[in-house]
């Protein structure tokens, strides 16, 4: 083969497809309706091998603030004073779910339920309420009525038993906001144990899965911003260079000692036992991989991160970047002792990994509530309704308790408030959009957004429900 034919042939093999051969997937960190209904996701499915989608409440915050797609709908609540913003995202979120979980049902299919999943995520607002959390990705679960749907839980602290309850019942879970190994292996962990209960009990645990969701870049960024303040006061030339040294090493080498601990879990005894019945590793999921220093390549948070039974989210210019000039290769087992090195180096250098890890967690819990913040005043501005209910002091006060240690209790009491007496024997009447019947339903209110689903079948809409009190 001649020199052009080679570089015709290079230029044929997309490198997104080039990583399902290399076992891992490929999944877009993005959602917005016209990438359900102008068939890009299709198309993104078939030509680059893409696998699966994650959401969060800022990707839904610029769906909504920076687009007129979502107006129409937005614009049909506008006599529906029973739902308050809350209320009018959840219905706008879960129809655009449900339509990606349907296009994405092929590749969970043909890939015998390992890949073709859609993630929602819980209110952010609830990142430090086990007992909450439990009850909102209840009722998710129940609502978008997806089998390839995976509803996201933080893994703090109040979250992971939350994490452990809802896989023992069966529900799929995208654990988020990872950053530190010791975490994610109480994660693995917690899966394991799950399953082990849902067996127990009868549960097929082929039919559940999960991923652990564990940030990169953000890493880099915290760390390399206290390398450098280091770097600024040293004056020895040997210790300034130790320090520029570890700039933006630390993060790919984090992951792949994360690696290590996943291999290790999942080939145990115990977890053999599981599989035997069927279940499925929990993969490693790498999230917050676009490259926020322009001095790095744009894809290395692709490249180096790169090995088989692994999942890599990534938002849509990093996606594009990769099929123009990524080079795909098994990166995760390279040079394991170098990796070692790198974390203790860092040590040697004053800079605690714990400490980071920690602040990433407790700032990753902020900026998410900050973009829930943000969401909810998006889907007020952009719902044409005089007098409208704004986000309110209620919502206020609940976020300001759900991420204050102290208001627990209060929090509890006041959602108590907010959902009001459970009236069972009342029924209410609504219609479903698609089939023009009306449906009797006996309901309780839901925590926070007084929705249900009307429809099991694949493409039903959802409408709104009278708040009972």
């Amino acid at each position: 083969m001649n020199p052009v034919e080679t570089l015709e042939t290079s230029k044929a093999v997309n490198p997104l497809k080039q990583l399902q051969a290399l076992g891992q997937s490929i999944w877009l960190d993005y959602i917005r309706r016209d990438l359900l209904t102008g068939g890009e996701l299709k198309r993104l499915i078939e030509e680059d091998g893409l696998r699966g989608m994650t959401s969060n409440p800022a990707i839904f915050e610029k769906a909504i603030a920076g687009s007129t797609l979502y107006q129409d709908f937005l614009d049909s609540l506008t006599n529906h004073a029973d739902l308050d913003a809350k209320g009018r995202y959840e219905l706008l979120a879960i129809r655009d779910i449900q339509d990606a979980a349907d296009l994405l049902r092929p590749v969970y299919q043909s890939t015998n339920r390992r890949d073709g999943y859609v993630s929602l995520e819980v209110s952010p607002y609830l990142a430090n309420d086990t007992k909450g959390t439990i009850e909102e990705a209840r009722r998710l679960w129940k609502t978008v009525a997806r089998e390839n749907v995976m509803i996201k839980i933080p893994g703090t602290p109040e979250g992971i038993p939350a994490i452990r309850q809802m896989l023992s019942e069966g529900v799929n879970i995208n654990i988020t906001l990872l950053f530190a190994q010791d975490v994610y292996e109480e994660v693995a962990q917690t899966y394991i144990a799950a399953l082990e209960t849902f067996a127990a009990g009868g549960g097929d645990v082929s039919r559940v899965a999960s991923v652990a969701s564990f940030f990169i870049s953000r890493i880099d960024t915290l760390i390399d911003s206290l390398l450098n303040e280091k770097i600024k006061k040293e004056t020895d030339p040997a210790r300034k260079a130790k320090l520029q040294s570890l700039l933006g090493k630390i993060a790919i080498a984090n992951g792949k000692l994360t690696y290590e601990a996943y291999q290790k879990i999942f080939s145990t005894p115990r977890w053999k036992a599981l599989a035997a019945k069927g279940a499925q590793t929990q993969r490693v999921l790498w999230a917050s991989t676009s490259t926020k220093n322009p001095a790095y390549r744009d894809v290395m948070y692709v490249e180096e991160l790169i090995g088989p039974d692994t999942v890599d989210t990534v938002p849509p210019a990093t996606l594009e970047a990769f099929r123009d000039h990524g080079k795909p290769r098994v990166s995760l087992t390279e040079d394991l002792a170098g990796a070692r090195k790198t974390m203790s180096d860092l040590a040697a250098v004053g800079i605690s990994m714990k400490d980071s890890t920690d602040k990433l967690t407790k700032d990753g819990v902020k900026l998410f509530a900050d973009a829930f913040d943000q969401l909810l005043q998006a889907v007020e501005k952009n719902t044409k309704r005089p007098g409208a209910r704004n986000v309110g002091a209620q919502s206020a006060k609940l976020r300001r308790l759900a991420l204050d240690w102290r208001g627990r209790s209060e929090l509890a009491g006041l959602a108590r408030h907010h959902r009001g007496a459970a009236r069972p024997d009342r029924q209410t009447e609504r219609p479903c959009r698609r089939s023009k019947e009306w449906r009797l339903s006996t309901h309780t209110p839901a925590r926070h957004g007084w929705i249900e689903s009307v429809s099991r079948s694949p493409g039903a809409y959802l409408w709104p429900t009278a708040r009972l009190s």
